[in-house]
């Protein structure tokens, strides 16, 4: 199902926003005299109770609201916190087309803030640079797939080295995720995400949802997965993860359905999205980081 005058981008939430919002809502032993680069070691989490920064922490771009979804490495070492591209995009809600909006150049400053509400963006509990946008990067390279263009939003953070030791993986309340899902979903299948849209005030209950997938769209080749949570993600959560059976990370929260199926969202797959960014972004080794804590179903 391509976008269509009844589909719109869940939007990033922004003060200007607020009233569209309420409308809306083996390595190799070393040996004398190598000259072998030494292993990137691996970056040590923050506990899971006290991390700051971590999937469905408030991401907070130019004024503008989004949440994470995933944590991401590359082969040297960095941290990455990955929303949807659309949320450093300078159109308006309903611009769907990342191969023909703008969006903000790479390095824009992005916060991580935390109790954020429309009216007080929360307290700034780190920083990092876009570093990578689907939504550039198509239009830079003159993408011109019609599937790749609607439904190709992922963007990448780098975390300031400052605030790695802040960083844990794992999702809140659901825990995981435990990789990556390649399969897709089937109508029916169970879903799990953690929203955290400033809307919500900060009120930490508000954000685990569960749903129903709707099965993957056939006609967009896979690209997206139409689903119904309770309650359905609202503008502040784009870019959240979600996991799919098993803790596996499936999709990033995109756009809001309005018809044919009312209050609906689409999710982009982020198998393709992830593979998209390995080959175009330019970041060696990026990689998906799987969650600390286990993942548990149980509402």
């Amino acid at each position: 199902m391509r976008p269509s005058s009844h589909t719109s981008r869940a939007p990033r939430t922004s003060r200007t926003l607020a009233a569209a919002a309420a409308l809306v809502s083996g390595g190799v032993l070393a040996v004398a005299f190598s000259t072998a680069a030494p292993a990137t070691a691996a970056p040590t989490w923050a506990p899971v109770a006290t991390a700051a920064i971590h999937p469905g922490t408030m991401m907070y771009t130019d004024g503008a609201q989004c949440t994470a979804n995933f944590v991401y490495t590359d082969g040297a070492g960095n941290v990455y916190v990955g929303y949807a591209a659309h949320c450093a995009g300078t159109g308006t809600s309903t611009d769907t087309d990342g191969c023909s909006t703008q969006s903000l150049p790479l390095g824009t400053e992005v916060t991580f803030n935390d109790g954020g509400s429309l009216i007080d963006e929360g307290t700034q509990v780190g920083s990092g640079t876009l570093a990578y946008s689907s939504w550039d990067t198509m239009r830079r390279t003159g993408e011109t797939d019609a599937d790749t263009c609607a439904y190709n939003d992922l963007a990448l953070v780098e975390v300031d080295p400052d605030d790695v030791s802040k960083v844990n993986p794992s999702v809140p309340f659901w825990g995981g995720p435990t990789g990556i899902d390649t399969d897709g979903t089937a109508a029916g299948d169970r879903v799990w995400t953690y929203g955290n849209s400033s809307l919500r005030a900060g009120l930490a209950p508000l954000s685990p949802h569960t749903g129903i997938s709707l099965g993957d769209d056939a006609a967009d080749g896979g690209w997206s997965h139409p689903l119904y949570t309770v309650s359905p993600g609202i503008p502040g959560d784009s870019g959240s993860g979600f996991l799919s059976a098993g803790g596996k990370a499936v999709g990033v929260l995109s756009t809001l359905g309005l018809a044919p199926l009312p209050a609906s969202n689409n999710i982009g797959d982020l198998n393709r999205e992830l593979a998209y960014a390995q080959q175009h972004s330019g970041i060696a080794g990026l990689q998906l980081v799987n969650g600390t804590e286990p993942f548990d179903p149980i509402l």
